[in-house]
């Protein structure tokens, strides 16, 4: 015999669940959905930035390479490059594959948010440098073309962004490539470094451990299967030549020269001794250099250590006149001459 009120319960159970998964908008069905579809969409996106990389470098991306650089399966790889076949975005070349026209319009669109995303970080915020790029890899993906080309204004139209690399204009025009690797570099000659690899993330950690930067003047002492040295604004540095490879940079003209160094960090003084300031490294960006500088501390700017607090950080400095107190992080980044 059938329980009249089980079978009302069941029924209102069901019913509750449907509405749960179906309700229009908020129901776990539509939800699953839009996360699927953005899951899947960050996919394209991703695998249209690495298909342009490819052919921005000379080279011919293949299943192996979006496998790797995406982090999955070959199986998975293979069906997204169909996918993005079947949308007219690539089309196949041999082993490799070329982005269309269309594909590479779009894949210069993601570029473009990524590499403006990532300059507003460098120079409007106190992000550190070290995750700029993985704070740009998940905006760009959320940042609309309108909200693009306002931050684009907003800075200014800047043409570079913070690792040297072009920024792709509204309309899809970029500038070539610049620079060689700094391993091709004679001894002895000047240059300018243009461009830091900022991939794989273990190698750029340890471009930025050690203070290097777009702009930066360097001159190589010695090349060896070994390693690479040189002096760079003042500091010598020694790279395996497979790191110093993500360095380009381009000569510059004899007469200009590197600052002789080493320099010391504020840091370095004790209560009652002097420096002059020789230079704000640039790896203080934004927030923090805009600080520093309003501090009054530019080039020739005497500063003096007056005392260390008991924990022996931060350090009150007279600058100018005034104290003020610096953490040992931001006085390492100022670099002096001993008075």
């Amino acid at each position: 015999m059938i329980d009249p009120l089980g079978s009302l319960l069941t029924a209102a159970l069901i019913a509750v669940a449907a509405y749960l998964l179906f309700r229009p908008e908020r129901g776990y069905f539509w939800r699953w959905r839009r996360v699927h579809r953005a899951n899947e969409r960050v996919l394209i996106e991703d695998a249209l930035k690495h298909l342009y990389d490819f052919e921005y470098r000379g080279g011919t991306p293949t299943v192996q390479s979006l496998s790797g650089a995406l982090a999955i399966s070959g199986n998975l790889a293979a069906e997204l490059l169909a996918r993005l076949e079947a949308q007219e975005l690539l089309r196949s070349e041999g082993e490799g594959f070329r982005l269309t026209p269309a594909g590479r319009d779009y894949a210069l669109r993601i570029v473009r948010v990524h590499r403006l995303w990532e300059r507003y970080l460098s120079d409007e915020t106190g992000v550190k440098e070290a995750d700029w790029h993985g704070e740009a890899e998940y905006r760009e993906h959320v940042l609309s073309p309108a909200q693009a080309d306002a931050l684009a204004e907003q800075m200014g139209h800047p043409v570079y962004d913070p690792h040297g690399d072009p920024i792709p204009t509204a309309s899809g025009e970029i500038a070539p490539r610049r620079g060689q690797p700094l391993t091709t570099l004679p001894v002895g000659e000047l240059a300018a470094v243009v461009h830091l690899e900022d991939e794989p993330e273990a190698v750029y950690a340890q471009l930025v451990a050690e203070g290097l930067n777009p702009g930066m003047r360097v001159q190589v002492s010695e090349i060896s299967p070994e390693r690479i040295r040189f002096w760079g604004d003042g500091d010598e540095h020694v790279l395996a030549p497979v790191v110093a490879a993500n360095i380009s940079v381009i000569p510059l003209p004899r007469e200009q020269e590197v600052e002789e160094g080493p320099f010391e960090p504020l840091s370095a003084l004790r209560p009652g001794e002097k420096g002059a300031v020789v230079r704000i490294s640039r790896a203080c960006r934004g927030l923090e250099r805009r600080r520093l500088l309003d501090l009054g501390i530019l080039p020739g700017t005497v500063i003096e250590a007056e005392m260390r607090s008991p924990g022996g950080d931060p350090t009150a400095y007279r600058i100018r006149g005034a104290l003020f107190a610096l953490r040992e992080e931001q006085a390492n980044h100022i670099y002096i001459a001993r008075q």
